[in-house]
């Protein structure tokens, strides 16, 4: 892909993983809202959540320099997605090792990009 805007810095992070259980509302924002720090970022907002029906739970939160977005499948495998897109340099494995952590998974898996 050609970088259509180099003078401006970006950074991108999926992270995906098997929690041992079935994420709520209130774990996504906290979790969302540590992130923050754990990566030197500034939130501008407090975390958001919505439940789809059809496909679960998803979270944002926007910081200073970009923001996180988060997805929890309950069907048909209990299943998260990360999504960190940030104007800021941050840690890749920080973010890793905070997620799987918080969400007690053995294991993720994870692309930069």
């Amino acid at each position: 892909m050609i970088d259509l805007a180099p003078s401006i810095y970006r950074q991108r992070l999926v992270i995906e993983a098997y929690p041992p259980e079935a994420i709520s509302a209130e774990q996504i924002t906290r979790y969302l809202a540590g992130l923050a720090p754990v990566l030197d970022m500034t939130a501008l907002i407090e975390p958001v959540t919505h439940r789809s029906d059809a496909f679960g739970w998803a979270g944002w939160t926007h910081w200073e320099t970009s923001g996180a977005h988060f997805y929890a499948w309950e069907q048909p495998v209990l299943f998260y997605s990360v999504d960190i897109y940030t104007c800021k340099a941050f840690d890749p494995l920080t973010a890793v090792e905070y997620t799987k952590d918080f969400f007690g998974s053995d294991d993720a898996v994870y692309k930069e990009f």
